[in-house]
């Protein structure tokens, strides 16, 4: 008598069967994963709705306070007004404005060292560098968007004061892209201010070199006499990139505006790049 033998049980597929995500999926919830954290940061909600009252303020105050000394303004200082109004418009509200970009930028990258959440974030994703691709990506587009949602409203304000003195259109030469453009500088500023916190970690020591690089540096460079003087002052990161937000290149300036806004690049990207690294071979 033979025994009856057990019947097959259908294979059931276990963890080790269920193929891997593809690596545009994973870089996709990677991205996912890093737009829910800056998102829900108080910080980055303020720290926008900052850049927007500082910009749009101090743009309709300051283009305002230009036409009221209009009359005691240098001849000059008015000439260089009339040539290109709208680097007058954009300049006098995101000088201000762009520090906020300074500080998000810096408290995307610190805040995960501060509160250790940076260990939770490279236990999910162990590869570190895509990890940081990410994070760029998200705080580059989210400060892109907003920085254009920025910069138009304040040009048209910033016509609509001085028009009576300095007539500037959209549609001038070179205008259009001028607008745009500061809305592109203060997207790589961003990036420029996170690649700092990645290499510092610490907050306010990452805050003093993005500022120091953004106000403090450019004056110091002017007192270098000489070519010397000039072309360094020319080349430092914010200097050139804030030629972008000029509608034409000036007669004394090194760089047009788009060369200018390459070097800001070029700086931005060899800061990320360290970051990358150091974020690869120290411990979190």
């Amino acid at each position: 008598m033979t025994s009856a033998s057990p019947p097959v049980q259908a294979a059931r597929p276990g963890i080790s069967d269920i193929p891997p995500p593809s690596r545009g999926a994973a870089f996709g919830r990677l991205l996912l994963a890093e737009w829910t954290k800056i998102r829900s940061v108080r910080s980055t909600i303020w720290s926008l709705i900052l850049l927007v009252v500082l910009t749009l303020g101090f743009t309709g105050l300051f283009t305002w306070l230009t036409i009221l000394q209009w009359n005691k303004t240098d001849p000059a200082q008015r000439a260089q007004i009339m040539a290109d109004p709208v680097s007058t418009i954009l300049g006098s509200g995101l000088e201000f404005g762009q520090l906020t970009i300074c500080v998000l930028g810096v408290l995307v990258m610190t805040s995960e060292y501060s509160t250790g959440m940076i260990r939770a974030s490279l236990l999910a994703v162990p590869r570190r560098i895509p990890m940081l691709v990410a994070k760029a990506i998200v705080f580059a587009l989210l400060v892109l968007v907003v920085g254009e949602i920025v910069s138009f409203p304040s040009f048209f304000i910033g016509a609509a004061v001085l028009h009576s003195h300095a007539p500037v259109s959209l549609s001038d030469p070179g205008v259009a892209r001028a607008v745009f453009g500061a809305g592109l500088y203060l997207a790589v500023l961003g990036l420029f201010a996170l690649a700092i916190g990645g290499i510092i970690r610490h907050t306010a020591g990452a805050i003093t070199g993005v500022i120091a690089f953004v106000l403090v540096l450019a004056p110091l460079a002017q007192l270098i006499p000489g070519k010397i003087g000039k072309y360094v002052h020319a080349y430092l990161p914010t200097v050139a990139g804030q030629l972008i937000g000029q509608a034409h290149q000036q007669a004394k300036q090194v760089l047009s505006p788009w060369e200018g806004f390459g070097v800001f690049c070029l700086w931005t990207i060899v800061l990320l790049v360290i970051a990358g690294y150091l974020l690869k071979t120290r411990d979190a």
